[in-house]
Order: C-alpha cells, then structure tokens, then sequence
C-alpha cells in the first residue's frame, strides 16, 4: 500500500511537471522569434479601449545578445527625427522613445547620461526608476531598470555608462503606483522581466497610464518592473529584424484617428536603440 502510494505520488509529480513544461512550450509559440534572443508578441488587452484595436505590443530583448544605446540630438547633433528615421541612419533594430522632453524639444525631464555626454544633470526625486545600459564591469546586469525605492541608485549610476530616468509605473513589491486620472492615449514604457530580459511595450490604443499599467501586470510576460517613455502622438515604436517589419505610431484619445492622425510618425529628439552583439566565435569586419 505504501509503494502503491509512492508511485501515485511521483506520478502525480511528474504529470505536474509535464503539464508546467507544456504550458511554458505553448508560451513560447506565442511569441514571434524574430531572432536569437528577440520575440514579439501582440497580446488583446483584458481592458477594451473604445478606440483602436485594443492590442498590447510587447518587444522582448535579452541583453545577452543586445546592446542598447542612447542616441540623442543634444550628443549627435542634427534635428529631431522619427523612431523610423533613427533607427535607419544609425543601424538599429529597434527603437523606441528615450523618454518625454522639455520645452527646447532636446533636453529630456530627468537625468539623462550617455558615457562623457550629459543630457540632464538634474536627478529628479520624483522620478523612481532609471534605465541603465552600458555597464563598467561584469558586477552588475548588462541591462537594467532601477527602482531607486528599493536599490542604491546612487551606488549603481556609478556603475553603468548610460542611465535615463523616468517616472516608476510599478514599484520593487510590484504595486501599480499611477494614480488614477483623466485622459487617456497612447503609451510607450519600458520594462523588465523576472528572467532579466528588457520590455518595449506599447499601445497605440489609448488607455489612462493608471489603466495602462494594470493591463500590462496582467498580462503572462513576469513584468518586475516598468518606467513610462512617453504618450500621445509622440510615443513610438519601430521594429526592423529580417523580415519583420513594424512601425508603431501614437495618438491622444481626444484626435485618435486610425484612418488619418496616425499616418504621421512624430519626430523624437532622443531614442533608446537595440544593436545585436558579436557572438563568441563570429568574425567582425
């Protein structure tokens, strides 16, 4: 009888682990390989806007196979250009807006560094999360979202080459910390997962960021984190990897046009690119 039960209890162990290992199978069809280490996926939202199409689109990049860069007019010169026109000139995969910015349409409303560039020098208090890329050593993650709430951050920016702050969507107990308010557009964020993979995430359907951020917790993507980039027209986000291509474009919900008010893409001073690394092994020109 015992042995009976024993086998009844690895049987129901191994059914178990059977059933979690096709689960995390079928997740992985639903995401797009556009390459090693990059997936997208566009997920129907829980929350129906009432405008658009309601899908969520989330870029998943692993820093093991991506650098990511901060290009900015204040560092390259030149005039504001679309995520498209960035990303063509300057050989990215992806890119997607650095963050919102002030009133000379270059300097970006909180800290903002690139290696001896400085966008911003003002670090903001109230703004709780920074991305950090570029790292001086091997101590810390290639890529990060800091929460300065529950890490160091004046510990860690003396650790990475590129930091850019911006305002906290979730918190490190992974709390929605966005008040509810009036008015809704589209949302450009940027996230990080339990796995250490990076998150562009977008809506081009309007929703408020309180709204927003409860539909991206809910979605099956393990967010720990999240920062806001930028909404209305100007949030963007393009993808060009082999033979996908995507051009996301932003609207208030005020305009929202399908047809006619998101045909044009908005020109963005400053833009966070993906680059592929050189693998171990591969030649370099």
């Amino acid at each position: 009888m015992q042995i009976k039960c024993l086998w009844t209890l690895s049987g129901t162990v191994a059914f178990a682990i059977l059933v979690t290992a096709v689960a995390a199978a079928a997740e992985v069809e639903n995401w797009k390989r556009l390459d090693e280490g990059l997936y997208m996926r566009e997920f129907e939202s829980p929350q129906k806007s009432g405008m658009g199409n309601s899908k969520i689109t989330v870029l998943k990049v692993n820093p093991a196979y991506y650098a990511f860069k901060l290009l900015t007019i204040s560092e390259l010169g030149g005039k504001a250009m679309t995520a498209k026109e960035w990303a063509k000139k300057y050989n990215l995969l992806a890119a997607i807006n650095a963050g919102m910015y002030q009133a000379d349409s270059s300097t970006s409303v909180g800290y903002m560094k690139n290696f001896n560039h400085v966008n911003n020098p003002k670090i903001s208090k109230a703004y709780k999360t920074a991305a950090a890329f570029n790292p001086v050593d091997s101590t810390v993650p290639q890529a990060e979202i800091i929460d300065s709430e529950c890490q160091n951050f004046e510990e860690l920016r003396g650790k990475y080459n590129t930091l850019i702050q911006n305002i906290r969507m979730i918190s490190c107990t992974n709390k929605n910390v966005w008040a509810e308010q009036q008015g809704a557009w589209s949302i450009a964020a940027m996230g990080k997962d339990k796995n250490g993979n990076i998150l562009l995430l977008f809506s081009r359907s309007p929703y408020t960021v309180h709204n927003f951020i409860d539909i991206i917790m809910s979605l099956p993507i393990s967010i720990a984190g999240a920062a806001y980039l930028e909404g209305g027209r100007q949030a963007s986000l393009y993808v060009s990897v082999k033979d996908t291509e995507i051009e996301k474009l932003g609207g208030y919900g005020t305009d929202y046009d399908e047809d006619n008010a998101l045909q044009s893409a908005w020109p963005i001073p400053n833009v966070i690119g993906i680059v592929k690394k050189p693998q171990p092994g591969t030649l370099t020109k």
